[in-house]
């Protein structure tokens, strides 16, 4: 079983020069409902959906009951996993509902690839041992997948150019192999045959 410490009031671990927008109000967790803790409700939920880059009100308590169901420990919400969460989707920063629907995705999956690790290191029983380790597998796969598709996401501006036909009129010069340009670069990769003279001046 997963423990975690109680711990009420999270600290920065240094202070950040770069001066950036203000800590996203805790959560408190009750038996029916889920509190966002600020003295200003309207201020604790506008800060609350730009940490979790929630476009609306809606959106907001929606990702909040799903995270909150992400956090829970032996079916149980657990508070701290929470401010985790939430604190980790902060840092990533999400700049669409998108963005905010996969970073949730990537930070739930994360909890469960450490829970899964830790049923790992508690067990010695071999053929449990090799479940955990298939499902910790995939789960840091499908993170590894979820961070790639994040970056394709925030990348996906950079539209690739590819020249297929080229036309060389007399006295020009053309590059021989794959030619992709993105927004600022132009990458070419040269033939094999271009490559080899290339090595012999």
């Amino acid at each position: 079983m997963t423990t975690a410490p109680n711990r009420r009031i999270t600290s920065p671990l240094a202070t950040n020069d770069r001066g950036g927008p203000a800590a996203s109000p805790r959560i408190r967790l009750y038996k029916r409902r889920i509190a966002i803790s600020h003295p200003d409700p309207q201020a604790g939920e506008r800060l609350l959906a730009e940490a979790l880059g929630a476009a609306d009100r809606d959106a907001l308590h929606g990702m909040l009951r799903q995270l909150v169901k992400a956090s829970a420990i032996g079916q149980k919400p657990d508070e701290a996993n929470l401010a985790f969460m939430v604190s980790m989707i902060r840092s990533i920063a999400p700049k669409d509902s998108i963005e905010a629907m996969l970073v949730s995705q990537m930070v739930s999956v994360h909890v469960a690839a450490m829970r899964c690790a830790c049923r790992l290191a508690c067990t010695d029983n071999l053929p449990q041992q090799e479940s955990v380790t298939r499902a910790l597998t995939r789960l840091t796969r499908t993170f590894a997948a979820q961070v790639e598709a994040l970056s394709r996401h925030r990348n996906s501006d950079e539209r690739a150019i590819t020249v297929r036909n080229l036309s060389v009129q007399d006295g020009g010069q053309a590059v021989v192999g794959n030619v992709t340009q993105h927004a600022n670069v132009l990458v070419a990769e040269a033939s094999p045959r271009e490559a080899t003279q290339g090595a012999n001046p």
